[in-house]
């Protein structure tokens, strides 16, 4: 992981098509902006984390439906 030290108004930039700014600080949280392509999904972690537990659930109702078809 690469670890930076960034203050407000400060940006990073990822490949040449994504920025990522520090917006304000304050004790114990931070506010990011991100400009990056609109084909470029960005998801906070948690919800990332449900989108991922929610395919996965559909992919085995899927399957679980198609056994019960086949019957």
């Amino acid at each position: 992981m690469l670890v930076l030290t960034r203050k407000a108004g400060e940006s990073l930039r990822i490949g040449s098509n994504i920025i990522i700014t520090i917006l304000e600080t304050s004790p114990g949280s931070i506010k990011v902006g991100i400009k990056a392509p609109q084909e470029v999904p960005v998801h906070r972690e948690e919800v990332y984390k449900r989108i991922q537990e929610e395919n996965r659930q559909a992919m085995s109702l899927n399957l679980d439906s198609l056994k019960s078809f086949r019957k």
